[in-house]
């Protein structure tokens, strides 16, 4: 019966009581974050702009018909100046009029329609770099949210350590003055330090509110669903290679560039085509024939631009000196990485050595507080001796978890600046 009560109770809790229980990594934080960001979207109409164009290039192989129509009227005609007997020689009359259509067959277009191809392609695979670009400079936002959120969170586990610490100790010191050991004002000051206190709670609290707020916006959750964060162990990088999108992004551009220098190349080559007329006109073809009259002529043809006066040499010197650009703001990119890696170690290393010295500092704390409470039971010191070496140690164990934070925040951050993380 007792068990059935139970099951009960549990399918009565509130929905977003159980989730707020689950525990949130930064790399699910993370994932939610990219999933929500609106840029996004721009990743699938890319790709259907992509379909568009390749469907339009693919009808450059099709034929090409075109429908015409003229009427003029010309000042003369061509006439035969000779007459002959008993033999009328027409003339066209000097309005003529036709009705045609045109048709084109491309055979060989010196592979413009494949190099077009690859424009669009590489296009789209630039398009695509850039958005892994805004992405992943979302990640830098998280992980600051995140970690300042964690901050708070710890760091209040502290202090409700240190509230239960002072009522223990005023229901010490409230025996204590009843019996009339110590002065009522000896307590009045333990209880001035418990108010300030729960304010410095109520303020964290309110802090870790507001940091979550902004985290539930950029990841799409609810921050009832962000109340128990944990962090995970940090990666581990062995020098390992350079990972940011923004090279990739830099390698697409080069490829743009190398596509748009090969498209200048095939606009040069000679192309072969099939073309035919067919219409109604007046006169025909046949000109001594001065009645409408149906034609048509089929042929082959074909056009080189054999002379462009160097305009494709220069253009290809323009793309050339444009991927110059490109190489010297990779270079830049790099050199920062490089200076910023180099920052982030420093700072790890720092980290790490005042993570040595923390836990024994805090151990000394602990002896000075526990003498300092039984010196106090024993009339021997102040409240206000008692109340600054329990802050003192307090301070000692905000100080550790703030660096521990602050280490794997750190060691995060680097995996982040290198792209391994």
């Amino acid at each position: 019966m007792k068990t059935i009560k139970l099951l009960l109770l549990a399918l009565l809790l509130p929905i977003h009581l159980l989730i707020a229980q689950e525990a949130v990594t930064l790399e699910q934080c993370q994932t939610w974050a990219r999933e929500n960001h609106p840029v996004l979207k721009q990743s699938g109409i890319y790709q259907q702009i992509l379909g568009l164009k390749n469907e339009n290039n693919s009808t450059s192989f099709l034929p090409q018909v075109t429908l015409n129509g003229q009427a003029t009227y010309q000042s003369d005609v061509t006439k035969i100046g000779i007459s002959i007997p008993n033999m009328n020689i027409p003339t066209a009359d000097k309005d003529q009029y036709k009705i045609y259509l045109d048709l084109k067959q491309t055979i060989w277009d010196g592979g413009l329609s494949k190099a077009k191809e690859l424009i669009n392609e590489t296009e789209n695979a630039g398009n695509q770099s850039q958005i892994e670009v805004e992405l992943y400079q979302v990640k830098e936002k998280v992980n600051q949210f995140y970690f300042t959120s964690f901050l708070i969170q710890e760091n209040l586990k502290i202090i409700e350590k240190k509230t239960e610490t002072l009522t223990e100790r005023q229901k010490i010191v409230e025996s204590a003055v009843k019996n009339g050991m110590v002065l009522a004002s000896e307590l009045d000051q333990l209880l001035a330090e418990q108010i300030k206190t729960d304010q410095l709670v109520l303020e964290l609290k309110s802090n870790r509110e507001t940091v979550l707020s902004a985290l539930a916006i950029l990841t799409g959750k609810g921050s009832n669903q962000m109340q128990n964060l944990a962090l995970t162990a940090e990666p581990i990088l062995l020098n390992k290679p350079l990972m940011r999108p923004e090279l990739d992004l830099f390698a697409k551009q080069n490829d743009l560039l190398n596509a748009n220098s090969e498209i200048l190349k095939r606009m040069r080559h000679p192309k072969l085509f099939g073309f035919g007329q067919a219409g109604y006109w007046k006169p025909g073809l046949n000109m001594l024939n001065n009645e409408f009259d149906t034609y048509y002529l089929v042929g082959l043809g074909f056009n080189w631009n054999v002379l462009d006066w160097k305009n494709t040499s220069r253009q290809q010197k323009v793309l050339k000196l444009q991927q110059e650009i490109v190489q010297t703001k990779q270079e830049n990119f790099v050199r920062n990485i490089d200076l910023a890696t180099d920052q982030q170690n420093k700072q790890i290393s720092q980290l790490s050595e005042l993570l040595k010295t923390d836990q024994e500092l805090i151990l000394v704390r602990e002896r000075i507080t526990k003498t300092s409470a039984s010196k106090l039971e024993n009339g021997a010191i102040t409240t206000a001796d008692y109340i600054q070496d329990l802050n003192a140690e307090t301070t000692a164990k905000l100080m550790l978890e703030t660096h521990k934070i602050q280490l794997k925040e750190a060691r995060i951050k680097l995996g982040n600046i290198r792209g391994n993380q």
